[in-house]
C-alpha cells in the first residue's frame, strides 16, 4: 500500500508514534527492511538519499514502487536529503512518493523559497515534501552531509517557516549528528526545545540523525511528539559488519550465501528501531 509522507504522518501523529525511515543503499536492504516490517505489522519509509540513488541507478525504483504498491503495510517511498530543484525532479519523475528539500544551510527567507518552489512544484500530484529548518551534525566522513556546528530550531521561526512555506512535514535540529558518534562524544538532545516547537507546530516532526542516540532520548522524543525518525548508520553498521566477518571465509562468493545472514543482523536493529518508536502493529490503523 503505497502512500505519501503527509498520509502516513497524520496517522503517526494523531496516534503518538513514530515511524523509522530506513535508508537502504541496494536491494538486499530494501528486502531485509520490507520483510521485518512487514513481520512487525509496522508502517515504514524507504529512505533513500541523492548519493544512494545515484548509486542504486533510478531502474530500481520501478522494482521498489511494485513491492510497495503490493505490501499490506503502508509504505511511502521517500527522497532523503535532496537539495536541489533538479533532484527533486528526478525524484517525482521516478516514483518517490515524497521529497525532502534540505534548504537549512540557507538564510531563513531563502530556505522559506526554496520551499514554496518544491510545494508548488507537487501541487495536484501525490507527492509530499519535508522542509528542515536548524542544521544536523555530521560525525564523519562516511556520514550524511552536516553541518560543522548545530544550530538549533527556533521555536517561534519554525511556526513561521511552517506558515509560509506549506510543508508536509518539518525536520528540527534538537542536538542529533548523521552518522556514529565518537566514542569520547555524548550527544544529549534538548527534549524541552521539541516540547517548544511542538506547541507552535501543527505538522508532524522529523528527527534526522537518529542513529547511535540513547534509547531513552530517542523514545521519550516519541512520547514528546516526533513522527519520523531517520536510521541509516546503524542498519548499514549491522549489516556491513556481518559481511566482513563472513567473508572471513575465502570460499564464500555467491551473493545468496553471503547475503542472508548481513540481512539477518540488520533485520534485528531494525526491529529494535520499529518497536522503540512504538511502530509495530500499527499498520492495522491505516486500514
Amino acid at each position: 500500500m503505497l502512500m505519501n509522507m503527509k498520509q502516513l504522518l497524520r496517522v503517526a501523529n494523531e496516534n503518538n508514534f513514530a515511524i523509522p525511515a530506513f535508508n537502504i543503499s541496494d536491494y538486499s536492504m530494501f528486502n531485509g527492511i520490507m520483510d521485518i516490517s512487514e513481520e512487525a505489522n509496522a508502517p515504514v519509509i524507504i529512505a533513500i538519499h541523492p548519493d544512494e540513488l545515484k548509486h542504486i541507478g533510478t531502474d530500481m525504483l520501478v522494482s521498489i514502487r511494485e513491492k510497495a504498491l503490493k505490501s499490506k503495510l503502508p509504505v511511502c517511498i521517500h527522497l532523503d536529503h535532496g537539495d536541489s530543484i533538479e533532484q527533486i525532479q528526478l525524484a517525482i519523475q521516478n516514483g518517490f512518493t515524497s521529497v525532502m528539500i534540505d534548504g537549512s544551510s540557507l538564510s531563513f527567507m531563502d530556505n522559506v523559497a526554496l520551499c514554496k518552489r518544491v510545494v508548488a512544484l507537487v501541487e495536484g500530484i501525490d507527492v509530499s515534501v519535508e522542509g528542515e529548518l536548524g542544521t544536523i551534525g555530521s560525525t564523519d566522513a562516511e556520514a550524511e552531509a552536516g553541518a560543522d556546528q548545530i544550530i538549533y530550531t527556533d521555536p517561534a521561526d519554525a511556526q513561521k517557516f511552517v506558515e509560509r512555506t506549506g510543508v508536509d512535514t518539518l525536520a528540527i535540529a534538537i542536538g542529533t549528528s548523521h552518522g556514529i558518534y565518537p566514542p569520547d562524544f555524548v550527544p544529549e538532545l534538548k527534549l524541552d526545545l521539541l516540547k517548544e516547537i511542538k506547541e507552535k507546530v501543527n505538522i508532524p516532526l522529523v528527527l534526522h540523525g537518529g542513529s547511535d542516540n540513547s534509547d531513552v532520548e530517542i523514545g521519550a522524543s516519541v512520547t514528546l511528539g516526533i513522527n519520523k525518525i531517520n536510521i541509516s548508520s546503524d542498519i548499514k553498521v549491522a549489516y556491513y559488519e556481518k559481511m566482513r566477518e563472513v567473508l572471513q571465509d575465502k570460499g564464500l562468493r555467491e551473493p545468496n550465501t553471503i547475503q542472508p545472514p548481513c540481512m539477518e543482523a540488520m533485520k534485528k536493529i531494525a526491529l529494535h528501531k520499529i518497536n522503540l518508536f512504538q511502530t509495530a502493529g500499527k499498520a492495522d490503523l491505516y486500514y
